[in-house]
Parts: C-alpha cells; structure tokens; sequence
C-alpha cells in the first residue's frame, strides 16, 4: 500500500512514520512512504521511503503526492496555534486550502483512499457542557481553531460523497514532546516536564489550578495511525473523533514530576503569568469523553505519571 504523510518533518509526523514502516496499516504492509513537509524530512535507509519538500498551499503540491496507487494519508501538515492567531491569512493557506487541495487531489486520484486529518480539541470553546463528547457543537475561540473546525467539515462532506475515506482526529495537548519549544501555545506543557528533566529552568505562562486535556506522544501516534484502520461502519455519520485523553491541572503536572524526579528536578519550574497564552488555554476543553473512542479502538494513557515516564524511556537521553 501506498501511503502519504504530511507534516512528516514535524514531531508527529516524523513519528507516524517510524510506526507505519514498523508495524505497517492494520494487516496491511506499507510498500511506499511518501513524506513530505515545508522542507524534506530527514532521509531515510528504507527503499520505501521518499522524502519530498512541498508547500502545501501551492496548487499543484497535492498531485505531485496523490495518484491512483494511493491507499492512506495521514495530513498532520500545519500552522500551530500561536502562529496561525499572529498571521491570519497564512494560518487560514496552510491549515484550510492545503487541506482542501488534498482531498480533491484524493477525490479525483483515489477516492477510496483513507484520509485522517489531524484536527484538534481547539474546535471546541466558548461555553462548552463540563464533559465534552464527539457530538458537542464546536464554537473555536482561535483561529487555528476555526481552521481546523471548516476542515473538519470538509472531510465529512467529502466521506458523506464517497470522494475519500475520510475521518478526523481531535488531539489533546501532547506532552511531553521532545526536542525543542514550538509556537502552540500549549508549548509550555511539554516544557515545563521536558526542560527539568534536562537539567534546565522552565517557565510556566499559567496558573497552577489550569487543567489541560493530555496524550502521550506514544499513545496518540498509535491511535492516530489506528484511526486509517477503524471500520467506516462504525464511524456512522459523523467522521470527527475526541481522541483519549486525561485531565490534569499544571499544579497536578508538577506533583507528578516531583515524585518521578525529585524535588531538585520540580524546582526548576517557574511561573510567569502570560495573559495572552493564559486565556487562549482557559478556552480549551478540559475534560472529554473517552467511551466512544476506546470502544473503536483507541488507547488512554493510565496518568500523567505514566506519561513523564514514557518520555523519560523513550526520548531522554536522545
């Protein structure tokens, strides 16, 4: 089978990757990986492997990545939600119309090809039940939000056609990403784990009482490649799916890094109220239904606990 993944230069992507050419697509081997980002991923020593550096917002970058042989793509490509809030029509070129030319590339190309796009739990805001499921109105309060809402939209309407196989993926905040800080402003939830673990200061823009929807790194690239794999049957008509998540307030964040690490290691966090980070967080749901999902498949992280050791195991020392 051939597959496409978007964004494969970034830390997920790059992910999904690794996990598609371990353990393939359900029953499925992959016999071609197409990669692509803004520029070319890292090179790989796999004959099935082809790297390519394409904007996606080009008119013509979705043909050069889709033709008749293809089977899935995985679109991960897009603006995070710092920069799309600072530069609107950028935001709305590579989170909205790239993912648009994709899915008329898959409508015209291979329209049985599944298409999973990586959305987010940012479609969510306003004032939003206490727990939220894969039915709740959207009403995002960004506009990274709101691009990924209309393309949630689009992906429905197009599976709704038989243009393409599509499903989408809401994602929690993932912690702890490894590497370095990015423009989303939920960064510092990864940083204030990541950073003292490396022996380095933390600032933390929000409040201790501030709960955030998390997944791990492992768990979410699972789920999000088990997302091509999940019977259309079973998706009904709706196509928008609230990953598994866990709640946990800054402060609980915190608890958990004193007790895997140490003390030394927790001190190293400081606060510094940002007001433009803290009300963008405070819009984002806080507590999700997870039944849904873990009955088509998904996995849940036990706890927070489970989700610093995970890194500490898998990305530390790297």
């Amino acid at each position: 089978m051939k597959v496409v993944v978007t964004g494969a230069a970034g830390f997920l992507g790059s992910r999904v990757a690794d996990e598609l050419l371990s353990n393939g697509l359900g029953n499925k081997k992959v016999t071609e990986l197409i990669l692509t980002d803004i520029h070319a991923p890292p090179a790989r020593q796999d004959p099935r492997v082809k790297v390519l550096a394409l904007n996606l917002a080009e008119p013509s970058a979705a043909d050069k990545l889709i033709d008749e042989k293809c089977g899935a793509v995985f679109h991960l490509a897009a603006v995070v939600s710092g920069q799309a809030e600072a530069d609107f029509d950028f935001g709305m070129k590579a989170n909205l119309d790239a993912t648009r030319s994709l899915l008329e590339a898959v409508r015209h190309k291979s329209p049985t090809a599944k298409f999973v796009f990586a959305s987010s739990v940012a479609v969510f805001g306003g004032d939003f039940p206490p727990v939220i499921d894969d039915l709740t109105c959207v009403m995002p309060q960004t506009s990274y939000g709101t691009a990924k809402a209309m393309c949630e939209l689009l992906v429905n309407d197009y599976a709704r056609r038989g243009f393409a196989d599509g499903r989408s993926v809401r994602l929690p905040t993932v912690s702890v990403r490894a590497g370095v800080a990015n423009a989303a402003v939920t960064s510092f939830a990864s940083g204030i784990i990541r950073e003292p673990l490396n022996g380095k200061e933390s600032i933390c823009p929000v409040k201790e009482d501030q709960e955030i929807w998390l997944t791990s790194p492992v768990t979410v690239v699972k789920n999000i490649v088990h997302a091509a794999v999940v019977d259309a049957k079973l998706l009904g008509k709706w196509r928008s799916i609230n990953l598994p998540g866990l709640c946990a307030s800054v402060g609980d964040m915190v608890s958990a890094l004193r007790s895997v690490a140490g003390d030394d290691v927790a001190s190293l966090i400081r606060f510094e109220y940002d007001a433009f980070i803290a009300k963008i967080v405070a819009s984002l749901p806080i507590k999700i239904d997870n039944s849904h999902a873990l009955k088509l498949g998904f996995s849940v992280d036990p706890d927070f606990s489970a989700i610093i050791r995970s890194y500490i195991k898998y990305d530390l020392k790297k």
